[in-house]
């Protein structure tokens, strides 16, 4: 808490004094009832992107215990994973606040709107983490507990901290906070680790940058104005693009490792190649819309951005069902 308080502030872009202002003044002065101050917290934990986090927990709990998973060890596991993951989102909230207000697309968050005391927030971030790590301990064990705090860990102090405002490979080594959902969910229904988890941490891995340099590309300009070196930022569309094509393939032939490994039936290797083709697909037709000197809107790199949230969460079912079949 020493440390994240006394941080200087990093010097942002070129965000408007008036569109600051539009975007702060606005907020109404005097208390605020229970329910919004809720609202305001939970916000602070970023609930869609834990919704991605737990998308890839529960499958693996269901391929580790092969069937379904005890129920109380999976609710356990989830809410206290929620918790770390929220831990971890709050204090990422907490340490970009300054480059959240020069973002358009971070700008609405309660820590840029100055709804919540930066305090209050680096509070409620070390509690999450605090409750969350105890909570897996006591009622899962102690290595998915161990997991989830070197997550915590990881991406506040490596990637929020220090890769993620100094070089362009931020979310390449910060994704790796975001593969540990894999082996927390495998740990908590084992209690040991094995080579399968290990995979389809790999799958997590490769397919972070593409999904993550997409949509940096759509959204250039705020990141270029808060001063963070994300690829598309600091490199041309092509090479963007070719990199993400690479990782796509990496991502695809890591999912198809699991079928021998894991020693899955025939559905699961059926449904990861067709998804995976897709994603080839998707991934292949962005670089013919950069060759043909498409460029911003018409570039349309959301639409891969969109495609890879499906098929992460596809994929992922897929192990779950492959589970059931077994």
């Amino acid at each position: 808490m020493t440390v994240l308080t006394n941080r200087p502030a990093t010097p942002v872009g070129t965000a408007s004094r008036s569109e600051q202002v539009s975007e702060t003044a606005a907020e109404p002065v005097g208390p605020r009832s229970f329910g919004a101050t809720v609202r305001t917290y939970v916000a602070l934990t970023k609930p869609r992107i834990i919704e991605l986090l737990l998308i890839t927990t529960l499958p693996v709990m269901f391929l580790a215990a092969r069937g379904l998973p005890p129920l109380g060890t999976a609710v356990a596991t989830l809410v206290f994973g929620t918790l770390s993951a929220g831990s971890a989102n709050v204090l990422n909230c907490y340490i970009d606040r300054d480059i959240d207000k020069a973002m358009r697309r971070t700008r609405r968050r309660p820590l840029a709107r100055d709804v919540v005391e930066p305090r209050n927030a680096l509070v409620f971030g070390v509690v999450l983490g605090v409750l969350s790590t105890l909570g897996l301990g006591l009622a899962v064990n102690w290595l998915a507990a161990g997991l989830s705090l070197a997550a915590i860990l990881f991406y506040v102090f490596v990637y929020s901290m220090v890769l993620k405002r100094r070089t362009a490979q931020n979310v390449v080594w910060g994704g790796i906070a975001g593969c540990m959902p894999v082996m927390i969910g495998w740990a908590g229904i084992t209690g040991r680790l094995d080579w399968a988890p290990l995979i389809l941490f790999g799958v997590v891995f490769f397919w972070t940058p593409p999904h993550t340099w997409t949509l940096a590309m759509r959204y250039r300009e705020d990141y270029a104005a808060a001063a963070v070196p994300m690829l598309p930022v600091v490199a041309g569309d092509r090479r963007v693009v070719l990199e993400s094509i690479a990782y796509t393939w990496a991502t695809v032939a890591c999912s198809l490792l699991l079928w021998p490994v894991a020693g899955t039936t025939l559905f699961y290797p059926i449904v990861a190649a067709v998804l995976g083709a897709i994603c080839l697909v998707e991934v292949h037709r962005l670089h013919f819309r950069v060759r043909a000197g498409l460029t911003g809107v018409a570039l349309r790199p959301m639409r891969f951005f969109h495609w890879s949230n499906a098929y992460l969460a596809l994929l992922f079912l897929s192990v779950a069902v492959d589970a059931l079949l077994t």
